[in-house]
């Protein structure tokens, strides 16, 4: 079969998708993570990131952080991995999202976060969070995938823009924040009281 006629996307990167992230719930259960919200709701989505609802539920603000991730990885493994084909690079991308979402919920991380960061009451994702998470860092690949570049960059910078404006947090603060933190950052993020 040509090059030109060959899927996309085959069954050995289903296959390779499928295994990445069964162990990555298989990680996260031996972490200890919840498989949905501590709180007992089970509703799909939660939208209040000052609640303890925040990173249990399959939605999230933060999903949208996770959706940036897929934009981000799509750039950066294209530029390191340029001759891989792209449904690879699209393993590769679950890949470091499945394995960021299980450092993500290591006791060091969590303590960063709740150290650091606005997240104060942070404990950790539940376990269906962590899978949303890695499904909207797929979605993020595949809109820059059709976007491209300058189009996926507007995406990116307007998702941010909206994150700042609506819950004082997006991406590029949350790894500022756990990188460098700054304290007038994380003052300007605190709600008023």
């Amino acid at each position: 079969m040509s090059e030109n006629t060959e899927p996309m996307f085959g069954k050995y990167q289903s296959i390779a998708i499928f295994a990445i992230i069964a162990v990555a719930v298989v990680v996260l259960n031996w972490q200890g993570r919840v498989l949905w919200c501590q709180q007992g709701d089970y509703l799909p989505w939660a939208w209040n990131i000052w609640s303890p609802h925040n990173s249990q539920h399959i939605l999230d603000p933060y999903t949208f952080t996770h959706i940036l991730h897929g934009v981000l990885e799509f750039w950066l493994i294209g530029l390191v991995f340029w001759k891989m084909p792209m449904a690879w690079r699209l393993v590769l991308a679950v890949f470091i999202e499945s394995t960021w979402e299980v450092a993500e919920n290591s006791s060091y991380i969590i303590n960063r976060y709740r150290e650091e960061t606005i997240s104060l009451d942070y404990f950790g994702d539940s376990i269906i969070n962590s899978l949303a998470d890695i499904v909207a860092c797929a979605c993020g690949f595949l809109i820059a995938y059709k976007l491209r570049f300058w189009k996926s960059l507007a995406f990116f910078v307007a998702t941010e823009l909206i994150l700042l404006f609506t819950i004082k947090d997006s991406l590029i603060v949350n790894i500022i924040m756990l990188l460098f933190p700054i304290q007038a950052i994380k003052d300007w993020q605190l709600p008023v009281q």
